[in-house]
């Protein structure tokens, strides 16, 4: 049901604002081949990261319907013709690994993915099984990036995951949540483990990641990857049926999804987002937010503002 609504809310939003059609998006598709899409750096090793990736959580998870299928397929062809790589999944999002380990094999694929899987905390032995089942429905020996599901503990250890990093099984380790509850406790993780990457829930409407887990990461030289960028959907609930500030030309975004993606990309501290989506327009339009000028921190303050009086 959360598919079905975020799907709906973010076609809707579309039409109504007149920000982006399916005739209008393809054309972003050929904008992001004619200009290379903006790249962060990986702190703890130089790589360079397209800043717009993809989530799989709950759009991925689909059966074996070959129409359902064509249309990820689409999908994550289009991440990486319009210059992104970033696909983050989980062992715990139902059959989204093995639909991306699936796909990405029939498209040949998997040499141009940076893949990021999370296996959750459990004893060493269910951890260990836990990530080997991820490896073998991903049909990759290795990983680029292996998280821990969620971390709640403040004192939680990421010696097993350093073991698996210096057998080559991933190349890079981290932590994730997706909780603000949590927070204190991915901080502290952060600030003693000095992990590869932090995955941490962010949005202009949820800011409570700025006080705490964005500053430990900087800290600790972590990449940042953020999640639920358009808090669940509700962005484009609140902004239906409205059309974009005239303003929103000052950084180039031309759809309220480009809007919500900037604000984070531009934020000194983050790597790359990771929306969601179902559809190839719904991606390249995602696409566009690596593209173009990014917001100053005067414009960020003047977006946050504007949805909060939305709100």
């Amino acid at each position: 049901m959360l598919k079905l609504r975020s799907d709906f809310s973010r076609r809707d939003v579309i039409v109504g604002a007149g920000a982006l059609t399916i005739s209008s998006a393809l054309p972003g598709l050929a904008r992001a081949q004619d200009a290379a899409i903006l790249k962060k750096k990986i702190p703890h090793s130089g790589e360079m990261l397209p800043v717009v990736g993809l989530g799989t959580a709950i759009v991925f998870n689909v059966g074996e319907d070959a129409t359902e299928r064509a249309q990820r397929r689409e999908v994550l062809e289009a991440l990486v013709a319009g210059g992104g790589s970033l696909v983050d999944t989980a062992s715990s999002y139902g059959k989204a690994e093995g639909v991306v380990g699936d796909l990405a094999a029939e498209a040949k694929l998997r040499d141009k993915l940076f893949i990021a899987t999370k296996v959750r905390v459990l004893d060493k032995a269910a951890s260990v099984a836990e990530f080997q089942r991820s490896l073998k429905l991903l049909k990759t020996p290795k990983v680029d990036l292996l998280q821990l599901h969620n971390v709640r503990d403040p004192n939680q250890s990421l010696a097993l995951y350093r073991e698996w990093k210096a057998q080559g099984l991933c190349r890079y380790i981290g932590i994730t949540t997706s909780f603000d509850n949590d927070h204190d406790a991915v901080a502290a993780c952060t600030a003693r483990e000095k992990p590869d990457f932090v995955q941490v829930n962010y949005s202009i409407n949820d800011l409570e990641c700025e006080a705490r887990v964005l500053p430990a990461a900087k800290d600790a030289g972590a990449a940042v990857l953020c999640n639920l960028p358009f808090g669940r959907a509700s962005l484009f609930r609140l902004v239906r049926g409205k059309p974009l500030p005239d303003w929103a030309a000052e950084f180039d975004a031309k759809s309220w999804g480009q809007f919500f993606l900037k604000f984070l990309v531009s934020h000194e501290a983050v790597t790359a987002v990771i929306p969601g989506t179902t559809k190839k327009a719904h991606m390249l339009d995602n696409l566009g937010a690596g593209h173009g000028r990014l917001p100053d921190t005067a414009m960020r303050k003047r977006m946050v503002e504007y949805i909060g009086k939305l709100g």
